[in-house]
């Protein structure tokens, strides 16, 4: 789950409403955590053959709940694979909700970790392992809501798709294709984005929409020449062409932008905020024009990338010899770009800004695409609401962007509005994803099981 602006404003202690347990089956408790352990033992990473037999065990999951089999399809691609679930609908002419997760983990090493990261240890009240939260948590609470619905016997008012996808780590190209089949739905519910935070003593702070993300787009800039002998330096060195590049992107200040999302963050933010930074954020909400409040804004690099796409140089390789004048340097650059504006744009301005310096700009396969915003639909923050307030009356809900990119990129891409929308609460100092022993505490199944129960049962009446 991809960090946002939000972090900070979940990171900002609100009033802390009172709370109450939600009321779940304690077998369907059970079953949700036995979904959850069983599924971080198939090591689904790159390169892995655990993708099907995953996918299997699932399927096999949904069918004991009272789905059939010509309802799910798993189809191998590329080296992973990627499933769909139909919950057939009473109205078959009204567009399908989408509840969209991935499958697939960051690799883990045995050695690295505490305990194994492909066999969950639930110690100390958390589920250990990879994937525990991002996003074997939610994909597991979502099959265990969807088998147990079934057997209640509830009828949608329209179709409900489960789309998982196989590689949303890592190039998306399941994503993709399950985003051009899936084209036609209303809306899509992604389970690996938005969610909400505690305080360290367990009290909820706010919950967070992702309505939005930037483009992830990494470039490689490249300077080369025709090298020579170190003892006689030219005026066209490749390495000094590129650091002096670097120097202009550093210096280059990217437009600022807003959209529906960012200013209803700010505006929530603006007042949970201490100091000037505060005043001006909620100045910004008010008039996204205000100089004042975007100088303010962007001059603290904590809460700056929320107004603008961001180009950071990460890595730099040049030279072949110690003695010898390179002929070749590239830096990876990337970039984090604001909803609206293309990745081809960005590559074109920097290509512009370091073209009298023999700088060739390329973008690299990082399975990103261009995606915009999400108009923020009274419908879904209705349910959304009712969700989140039926375990905490009166928390702040918050619309975010997020600086990183999930599944939902492509179904935005496609014309398809996508929220992500998980259950799952936790501290700050319970966040492991794709680290070293990543958890997920046991306490907030109950809490997640009964989000997306009444999600499903608002959003598809």
């Amino acid at each position: 789950m991809p960090k946002t602006l939000l972090a900070a404003l979940l990171a900002t202690a609100l009033a802390a409403p009172a709370f109450a347990q939600p009321k779940v089956d304690p077998a369907l408790h059970a079953k949700a955590l036995e979904i959850l352990a069983t599924g971080i033992g198939y090591r689904t990473v790159a390169g892995g053959d655990q993708f099907v037999p995953y996918a299997e065990y699932l399927k096999r999951e949904l069918m004991a709940g009272g789905f059939k089999a010509e309802e799910i399809t798993i189809e191998p691609m590329a080296g992973t694979a990627f499933l769909i679930a139909r919950y057939p609908g009473k109205d078959p002419k009204k567009k399908p909700i989408v509840i969209s997760g991935h499958m697939d983990v960051v690799e883990a090493k045995a050695a690295d970790w505490t305990r194994d990261p492909f066999t969950a240890v639930m110690e100390n009240g958390y589920v250990f392992g990879r994937g525990a939260t991002d996003n074997k948590f939610d994909v597991s609470m979502v099959v265990a809501t969807l088998a147990n619905l079934r057997k209640q016997g509830w009828k949608p008012g329209r179709d409900v798709i489960l789309a998982l996808s196989g590689d949303e780590e890592t190039t998306m190209r399941t994503t993709a294709a399950l985003a051009e089949r899936l084209k036609h739905a209303e809306l899509v519910l992604n389970a690996d984005g938005g969610g909400g935070s505690l305080t360290e003593d367990g009290k909820p702070v706010a919950y967070g929409v992702q309505g939005a993300e930037k483009t992830y787009a990494d470039f490689h800039l490249t300077v080369t020449d025709a090298g020579g002998h170190s003892s006689r330096p030219t005026p066209t060195n490749a390495i000094y062409r590129l650091a002096k590049a670097l120097d202009r992107l550093e210096a280059y200040k990217w437009p600022t932008m807003h959209n529906e999302i960012t200013r209803a963050t700010a505006a929530a933010m603006g007042p949970n905020t201490p100091g000037e930074v505060g005043k001006a954020m909620s100045r910004f909400a008010a008039d996204p024009t205000d100089k004042a409040a975007i100088d303010t804004i962007r001059a603290d690099y904590n809460y700056s990338p929320a107004l603008h796409t961001t180009c950071v140089a990460t890595m730099l390789e040049g030279g072949h010899a110690p003695n010898a004048l390179p002929q070749k340097a590239t830096a990876t650059v990337n970039c984090r770009i604001f909803p609206g504006v293309s990745s081809e744009s960005v590559k074109g301005t920097i290509a512009e800004m370091t073209k009298d310096l023999g700088v060739t700009v390329t973008r690299l396969d990082d399975g990103s695409i261009d995606s915009p915003a999400s108009p923020l639909r009274p419908d879904l923050m209705k349910a959304v609401a009712k969700a989140v307030h039926a375990r905490f009356p009166g928390l702040p809900i918050v619309p975010a962007q997020a600086s990183g990119a999930t599944d939902s990129m492509y179904f935005r891409a496609a014309g398809v509005p996508s929220y992500g929308v998980s259950g799952l609460f936790m501290k700050d100092s319970d966040e492991f994803a794709h680290g070293l022993n990543e958890r997920a505490p046991i306490a907030a199944v109950d809490g997640d099981l009964a989000h997306w129960d009444i999600l499903l049962k608002e959003l598809a009446k």
